[in-house]
């Protein structure tokens, strides 16, 4: 678990400054969704690492919530040609290349693997999916100020000089829809493993 969770440390780490070897910089990538999520999940993964007992419930799930999104969008909506958000393909040199794989692949799958293998079941309540809208929601807030600033907005879906703020509105609308289901989808799993973990001490009463 220790281990699984420094791996994680050093794959955030090290896709950030390989990802900051291509045009954009280290500050260049921080209004990205998958910085902020990578980068909040480095931080506690790290902090978990030397923890020693259970951390919050609720701050697990959403740690891996994020990054878990954050892989998800990246391969299902924005290099999806058929999501009519895929953003144009980009010519990576080699460590900017692995730099990004590492955010959007291996790291949620390393978040996602330590939740189903190394976490206590059923610690998670419904009312944690509804709370973890929170971030994405805040980060859009922030990039749409940051938008009306600096006229550039980091993803095709929130880009309101293409889609106009009703377009926004409406992609959002469906984002946070799928977003709250994902969370509930990671409360049910939760549940559902502590009931499994519990039905051996019931049974022998």
């Amino acid at each position: 678990m220790k281990i699984m969770r420094l791996f994680a440390v050093v794959a955030v780490i090290a896709g950030v400054v390989l990802t900051a070897t291509g045009p954009a910089t280290v500050t260049g990538l921080l209004p990205y969704f998958t910085i902020q999520s990578s980068l909040g999940y480095g931080i506690f993964a790290a902090w978990a690492a030397f923890r020693g007992r259970a951390t919050p419930p609720a701050l697990k799930g959403a740690v891996t919530l994020y990054v878990a999104i954050t892989g998800l969008v990246y391969h299902l909506v924005l290099t999806n040609q058929a999501s009519g958000f895929a953003m144009a393909p980009v010519e990576r040199a080699l460590p900017d290349a692995i730099g990004n794989q590492l955010l959007h692949t291996v790291v949620p799958l390393l978040a996602v693997l330590d939740w189903l293998l190394f976490d206590e079941r059923g610690r998670f309540r419904w009312r944690y999916a509804l709370y973890w809208l929170a971030f994405p929601l805040g980060y859009l807030a922030f990039a749409l100020v940051r938008g009306l600033v600096v006229d550039r907005y980091p993803y095709p879906f929130i880009n309101v000089n293409d889609l106009g703020y009703d377009g926004v509105a409406v992609s959002t609308a469906v984002f946070a829809v799928a977003f709250w289901i994902l969370g509930l989808l990671f409360v049910a799993i939760d549940r559902w493993g502590g009931r499994l973990t519990r039905q051996p001490a019931d049974s022998v009463t």
